[in-house]
Parts: structure tokens; C-alpha cells; sequence
């Protein structure tokens, strides 16, 4: 099938790539030009686990290529998704004006053949009967026929970091139309996903498809990520709980998630979810909310649970130290989860903020973020360009991003570059007994100290081998 995206983000880049991967003609469209003719030559903007190989294979194959010119990707596409940004403005609201411009510009460019205009965005419930209107104004600026289109809304579910994976092994495909015309095209084009032509798991059973109204599509993508966060917050939550009684978090969450009616996924304790989906999609539908007169206290206090959250290893940090005035703290890891560049609304910086006002130094060391990055909120920073350099001169080092590559550093030798060797593990990802073996002081989230035996010594790994032996 002919595809067009328009607006080649994270979002944008990935449903392109892998359209074509799994054999459509795809165009893909963005008002950056410098952006196109970095990805005409072959290189991918945004950094995602096999993204770029694939990108090249596909633009090699002829079935993938990237223009600045809209008019050429309407003409082209017969299914033309909308993947533009949609960032939280001050208020909570969805900034949409990206989604407008583009739905403006599809409009003044139909050609008279019928289309499919996907909303792939993330837009506030109710966008598609608005989009359905922005494009018909754009069509009605020097043109007099009515363009012959309908607007669907299949909201993306992909996890970055893994977002190729996601794409072709998902839980289940939403699209949401009240045209069957739309929705035969929509289900022809992920035809090889639902068959699970392309799918790690080749046996399962077909996807799931869900078909529904365009309002409850759009509902589906908010609830769906708010409700995840609320799980987060809640483990968060029960982790302070834990602090305060001598309880282990980790085992805790690991005896509620074998409940079937919860499961284990999003229980793992921590410093606080961030990124670019779960912040603005909980406001987003909290600002929804009010604006049909509900007061959504849950959402609300998800948020603010989670704002706390971010700065308990702050408390840590000064139950140790005491004044954090002239010592040094390193952070390990500053994105807001691993494999990803993506920095946006990450705990780190809320740490990094806290820190320097109470007048201590930072160094981080990321594996994606160079020590030449000129963002300016990593000014007031040392960035450094590995663990040892970090650690050196450091009274305190806060692991906050679970990269797999700090679970193979030589932590002896950390603390003995240390000025005091003591670790936050803002993720609960490290393994206590270890780290104390290596000289550390080691602090987690929700877990109990180590001058008793407790399972909270190992790390999850270690924990479910010690549930089967139990059971063996």
C-alpha cells in the first residue's frame, strides 16, 4: 500500500520504518529540511535499538523515502498519518498546533482521490471530528469540490527502547472510525502484523484488533498510559511505606504481582516516571476531565505522588550526608529509562535542579549523553565520559537510569575513587549484597538495610531463583 507519515519524531520515524519493513511504499514527510537531508542519507536523527539498520535496508529496497514537500506525500499516500508532536503546554492542555498545521496542509493538498488521515499523534479526546474540520477548511481555500477522505484514530503504544519490538509484536492494534471503507484499509495495511508474519513469537495467535468509535480510541491511548503510571506511583507509594517499616519492596511487589488480577509489570519501585508520554498524557486527561466538569482526584494524586517521588533520593542523600552544601554527587544515567537518548521530563533533571540549589556539585555519566552535549539545562553539570571518571572525588554517587551497563561495573574499584563510597539505587536495579562486598554504603528504594539477612541482599533476578528453589 502507499503510506505518507507526516512528521518523522520518534513516533513518526518508527510506524515509517517499519511500515516498509513489512513491505508498503512509505513516504515520509517533515518541515525540517536539514532533518530530511540527514535521514536521505541514510542516517537516523533519534537513537533506537536497530532503528538505523533498518531504516538503511528499507531505503536500499526502494520501499522508504523522506521529502520536505507535503504535496508530494499527499499525492503519493492513500493512507496519510498525522505523527507530529503534541508537547504539554503550562496549563496541562495538549499543544495541537502542530496537528492543525498539518491537517490544514493535507486539506489544501487532496487531489480528489479518497484517503485515509490517520491521527498516529497523540490528541486530546475529540480531535478526529476536529481534524475532519481543519482539513476540510484547508480543502476549501481555492478549491471548490469536497475532498473525499476519513479520519481515524490508531493510537501507538511503543515503549522507546524497544519500539521495533512493539510495533511488530503488539498487544493489540486500536483503530477507531466509524467508516468501514477506512477501517477495511486500516486492517489490510497491518495485515502481516496480525498475522504475525514479522513477530518474534510466530505462533501466538493473531493480534487482537480492536475496532471503535473515534472518541473512544482517543480515550483508549490516554487510559491506557494513565492507568500505568497510577501503578507506578502506587509501588512508589507502598515503597515509602516500606522504608518506614522495615518491609522489602521488592518482595512485596513481587507477592502482588503474582496475582493474576495485577501482574508484575510497572511495580518496580523507584525515583518516578518521566518521558515524553506518561507527564503529558496524565494531564492531558486530567485537563479533560475539568473541562467536562470532573475533578479526577486519582490522576491528580498520581501526578503529585510522582513530583514527590522524584526527590526521595534527596531525602537519602541528606539521612547520610547531612548538609549537601560543597560535596559532590553522581548521577549514573540521565535519560528517563535505558536504551534512549530522550531526556525529556526525566527525574534526572529534577534531581540535577534540587542538587545545585542546596549548593552540591553534579557529574552524570550516560552512555548516550556525550560530555560535548550543549543542552542548557546540563549547564550548571560535569558531564563525564565514563563511571570511574564520575565516581572520582564523588561523596555519593544516585544510580537513576537502569542501563545494563552499570550492573557490570567494577564497583570496588568505584569506591576507591570515592571520597565516601555510598549509592542510591534510585531503581531497586543493583545488587545490594555486592555493592556492600565492594565497599559501599548501599541505599534502595522501599528495602530494608543490610545488617540482617533478608532476600532484599539480591537483586529481582536473584529473588525469583530463591521463590523456585522455595517452591522446589
Amino acid at each position: 500500500m502507499q503510506v505518507c507519515v507526516i512528521g518523522t519524531g520518534y513516533v513518526g520515524l518508527v510506524t515509517g520504518v517499519c511500515l516498509a519493513q513489512i513491505g508498503h511504499q512509505v513516504i515520509c514527510v517533515d518541515n525540517d529540511v536539514e532533518k530530511v537531508k540527514l535521514m536521505q542519507s541514510g542516517q537516523s536523527p533519534i537513537f533506537e535499538p536497530g532503528l538505523s539498520q533498518m531504516m538503511t535496508a528499507n531505503m536500499e529496497a526502494g520501499r522508504l523515502e523522506f521529502t520536505a514537500d507535503l504535496q508530494v506525500g499527499v499525492d503519493r499516500g492513500e493512507i496519510l498519518f498525522i505523527a507530529v508532536g503534541t508537547p504539554a503546554l503550562p496549563s496541562g492542555a495538549s499543544d495541537t498546533r502542530y496537528v492543525e498545521a498539518v491537517a490544514r496542509g493535507i486539506g489544501q493538498h487532496l487531489n480528489g482521490g479518497y484517503k485515509v488521515i490517520v491521527n498516529k499523534s497523540t490528541v486530546p479526546i475529540g480531535s478526529g471530528d476536529w481534524v475532519r474540520r481543519i482539513v476540510l477548511d484547508g480543502a476549501a481555500e481555492g478549491r471548490s469540490e469536497t475532498p473525499s477522505f476519513d479520519v481515524v484514530s490508531n493510537p501507538e503504544f511503543l515503549r522507546e527502547g524497544s519500539a521495533i519490538y512493539d510495533t511488530f509484536n503488539p498487544d493489540r492494534i486500536v483503530i477507531g472510525s466509524s467508516s468501514e471503507r477506512a477501517i477495511d484499509l486500516m486492517q489490510q495495511l497491518y495485515a502481516p502484523i496480525v498475522t504475525r508474519q514479522f513477530a518474534q513469537y510466530p505462533d501466538l495467535p493473531p493480534v487482537p484488533v480492536l475496532v471503535t468509535d473515534l472518541t473512544s480510541a482517543e480515550t483508549i491511548k490516554y487510559a491506557a498510559n494513565a492507568f500505568l503510571a497510577t501503578k507506578i506511583s502506587f509501588i512508589n507509594e507502598v515503597g515509602n511505606i516500606c522504608d518506614r517499616v522495615g518491609a522489602d519492596v521488592t518482595l512485596v511487589a513481587k507477592g502482588i504481582g503474582l496475582d493474576t488480577r495485577i501482574g508484575n509489570k510497572f511495580l518496580q519501585a523507584g525515583i518516578g516516571w518521566g518521558g515524553s508520554c506518561f507527564p503529558k498524557d496524565v494531564s492531558a486527561l486530567v485537563h479533560t476531565a475539568t473541562d467536562y466538569g470532573y475533578n479526577a482526584q486519582l490522576l491528580k494524586a498520581t501526578i503529585e505522588t510522582n513530583r514527590q517521588q522524584r526527590l526521595i533520593a534527596i531525602d537519602k542523600l541528606q539521612q547520610v550526608l547531612k548538609i549537601l552544601k560543597g560535596k559532590t554527587v553522581g548521577l549514573l544515567g540521565l535519560t528517563f529509562k535505558p536504551d534512549t537518548d530522550d531526556l525529556r521530563d526525566a527525574p534526572a533533571l529534577d534531581l540535577i535542579d534540587r542538587l545545585t540549589h542546596l549548593g552540591a556539585k553534579v557529574k552524570a555519566y550516560d552512555p548516550l549523553i556525550s560530555s560535548d552535549c550543549n543542552r542548557p539545562d546540563l549547564a550548571k553539570i560535569t558531564l563525564t565520559a565514563n563511571a570511574q571518571e564520575l565516581a572520582s572525588g564523588c561523596d555519593a554517587l544516585v544510580l537513576v537510569t537502569e542501563w545494563q551497563e552499570f550492573q557490570e561495573l567494577d564497583y570496588a574499584l568505584l569506591a576507591s575513587l570515592m571520597e565516601r563510597p555510598t549509592i542510591v539505587d534510585g531503581r531497586n536495579y543493583l545488587d545490594a549484597r555486592s555493592l556492600a562486598n565492594a565497599g559501599f554504603d548501599y541505599i534502595g528504594i522501599g528495602r530494608p538495610p543490610l545488617d540482617r539477612f533478608t532476600p532484599s541482599a539480591f537483586s529481582p533476578a536473584q529473588i525469583d531463583d530463591l521463590i523456585l528453589n522455595a517452591a522446589a
